[in-house]
């Protein structure tokens, strides 16, 4: 059970200074080799801020709204994880390299880590980001799902490894703030998880102008409808249902839990919540990034 015993944690490593899946570095060298074609979109978050919705999205803009095409195959498939390795199980740098162009390319990877070729080509890019209290809430959830992932003790337990950016893809300051930088490059789009809540149809509209399409009031409609939370919980072929079961177990937590701003309330104790925003105030105090909490 306990994550505060270092064998626990034997599936992470080190890796230039962002805790990964050894899994995932093993074969590094074809993700760091990896061929980005111009036309290639990069969908990039830290875990947990969104990545399945925006994924969906975007698919659904490139089949010009046609359901019945986002329901051929599981999400994963259609949006393969770049940098996403287990042997021969699972292998994210070969399932793109198999993909017709245009290719949407979900990754986790902070932008030191990114493919240069990506940047090279001058690729599309899109960072979706969410508020840091409702992104540990979420990855707390999903470490407990994740069947080759050490449980943590409890929820405080896992804050605390969270806030030390000892948890998978480290620091989520780091994270955001690397990205941040990189968002006055107009190649790159930043989306906020509280903005889409908030108002989806102009996030839609923003989405579809920056690939360079049309919005009709038709797309964006078939979008939001379909990428509706409950539509996307209830379908398997966007709610990781489909997953083997020894790799995820869906009893413990299911992959698309609330789906809401705010849920941090229900988990933070006043004490850890304090301990959480001076810590918060200063890992953020150079970066001029905002975050909405609650709406």
């Amino acid at each position: 059970m306990g994550t505060s015993r270092p064998e626990d944690y034997e599936i992470f490593v080190e890796f230039h200074g962002v805790l990964m899946d050894k899994r995932f570095t093993k074969y590094w060298d074809d993700v760091e080799t990896f061929l980005a074609r111009p036309d290639d979109i990069v969908i990039a978050t830290y875990p947990k801020s969104g990545t399945t919705w925006v994924s969906e999205i975007v698919y659904m803009i490139y089949k010009e709204g046609d359901v019945e095409k986002c329901k051929e195959d599981a999400i994963f498939n259609r949006v393969p994880h770049l940098e996403c390795r287990n042997e021969e199980l699972i292998n994210g740098v070969r399932q793109l390299k198999e993909k017709e162009s245009p290719r949407i390319v979900k990754t986790h990877l902070p932008p030191k880590l990114l493919p240069a070729s990506f940047w090279e080509k001058n690729c599309k890019m899109i960072y979706v980001c969410r508020n840091a209290k409702d992104v540990v809430v979420s990855y707390y959830y999903f470490f407990l799902m994740i069947v080759s992932y050490p449980n943590p003790e409890s929820f405080s337990e896992f804050v605390e490894k969270f806030m030390q950016g000892q948890v998978l893809y480290g620091s989520w300051y780091d994270h955001v703030k690397s990205w941040w930088k990189k968002s006055k490059n107009s190649h790159i789009l930043f989306v906020f998880y509280e903005d889409m809540i908030e108002d989806i149809r102009r996030e839609v509209i923003k989405l579809i102008e920056f690939l360079g399409k049309k919005p009709s009031e038709e797309l964006i409609d078939k979008i939001i409808q379909h990428t509706s939370f409950q539509e996307m919980r209830n379908n398997p072929s966007t709610n990781y249902t489909t997953m083997p079961e020894d790799m995820m177990t869906h009893k413990v937590s299911p992959f698309m839990r609330k789906g809401i701003v705010g849920d941090w309330k229900n988990h933070f104790t006043v004490a850890l919540r304090e301990k959480f925003d001076e810590h918060y105030e200063q890992q953020m105090k150079e970066c001029t990034l905002k975050f909405r909490e609650e709406l």
